[in-house]
């Protein structure tokens, strides 16, 4: 079978995962009043409680899914998966309490933790030299998943609620279907691996995988990395209006910009970036442009420069799938889902962490009881954060890739 079908498939299924968040984003609020009958202040407090148990989720079951992954295969997991999440669309359209939106998201957490398992099954049909460049296809799909979403959502909100997760529901389930026709399965009794609990679930994972040589201080920098870079949907909204006066507006068209770059970068030109330079230095080339890049959005005090920063700001991206890509290697084909899993649940923790690191600084440096004005402070310690990963990268020796046990 021609493998473009089933790598279509994959960047489907992380487009929809990259999706979830935002297709729904712009009718929580209106949502969350009609199911409780209160105000926007208290809308806002059950958002927050509802996006933080949907990142939790994924830190508790990214290792899981991916240690069944590596069990039991990719292709049951990641289909399975899409045909709950469809089911779970249609529990929230239908739901009329909180409480039925908070089982909801649950499931939404638990079913979108198969990034993993798209992330392993890449791997899995990957030469060594290929897999940096396809986990920045992978990259490139969630950067399009973040500006489809939020845009679809939208405009599917002038019909009503509910409209968004009717059309999320038929999604997830049209590409399980799609999925059943062409994906093949990757997972050979070459590499397949017991299932144990004791390596499911985060921790027990994270001393697995962390114990193969010279990989524990790329897993510390992809969790600082993540923090770092989450200063942009995390302070961005409230940064522009306040910097630059921008209304919603100006804020989600460059948000939408800012998210069309980092696609561009990480399907067009990480290949032959990395082509050209190797994973190593792909990756400190990345970590350095993004210091510039925020030591810029830290100082800049016209919208328009900020926008015409973009390009360099999309450009830093090439540094997570060139990092992925040295782990990846550094894994046996039989620990694949299993150090994905790991991923995914690290970078859950600092999606959980970055809101409160970085809306706290903001807020420090802009409120008026406060001596010092500096709005773009939150870039400044992104700025500082990535540096040190810059500093711990160079120092750590290049991991050999173990054999398949």
């Amino acid at each position: 079978m021609d493998k473009r079908l089933p790598v279509t498939f994959i960047l489907i299924s992380v487009v929809l995962d990259a999706m979830g968040i935002g297709l729904i984003m712009p009718v929580m609020p209106a949502l969350i009043q009609e199911v409780e009958g209160q105000g926007i202040a208290n809308a806002a407090i059950w958002g927050g409680v509802l996006a933080t148990i949907y990142a939790a989720m994924q830190f508790i079951f990214g290792p899981t899914l991916g240690s069944l992954s590596d069990r039991y295969g990719r292709r049951p997991v990641l289909i399975i998966s899409l045909v709950i999440m469809a089911f779970d669309y249609v529990l929230m359209a239908l739901a009329h309490t909180i409480w039925l939106l908070i089982i909801g998201r649950i499931i939404g957490g638990i079913t979108a933790a198969t990034q993993s398992t798209s992330a392993a099954y890449m791997a899995d049909i990957s030469r060594p030299e290929e897999k940096a460049g396809n986990f920045g296809l992978i990259g490139a799909a969630f950067g399009v998943g973040f500006v489809v979403g939020p845009l679809i959502g939208g405009l599917l909100a002038e019909y009503g609620t509910r409209a968004p997760f009717w059309a999320a529901a038929g999604l997830a389930a049209a590409n399980a279907i799609f999925g059943y026709f062409v994906l093949p399965e990757t997972v050979t009794d070459r590499i397949r691996r017991p299932f144990q609990w004791r390596r499911a679930n985060p921790l027990g994972a994270f001393r697995n995988i962390g114990a193969l040589p010279g990989l524990k201080p790329l897993l510390l920098i992809t969790f600082v990395y993540t923090v770092a870079f989450f200063v942009y949907p995390g302070v961005w909204s409230y940064f522009g209006a306040e910097r630059f006066g921008w209304g919603p507006g100006m804020i989600g068209l460059s948000l939408g910009v800012f998210g069309i770059g980092i696609a561009v970068v990480q399907g067009l030109l990480l290949r032959p970036i990395i082509k050209r330079l190797g994973e190593r230095r792909t990756v400190i080339l990345g970590l350095a442009i993004d210091v510039g890049a925020f030591i810029a959005l830290g100082f800049v005090t016209n919208g328009w420069i900020a926008l015409a920063l973009t390009p360099l700001t999309a450009l830093g991206s090439i540094a997570a799938p060139a990092l992925q890509g040295i782990m990846s290697r550094t894994a046996a084909d039989n620990q694949q889902g299993e150090l994905q899993g790991t991923v995914t649940s690290i970078n859950a923790v600092a999606t959980i962490l970055a809101p409160l690191i970085v809306t706290q600084t903001f807020w420090y440096f802009t409120a008026p009881q406060n001596p010092f004005y500096l709005p773009g402070a939150p870039f400044l310690l992104s700025a500082l954060l990535v540096l040190g990963c810059i500093l711990v990268f160079v120092q750590t020796p290049r991991p050999k890739r173990p054999r398949t046990p």
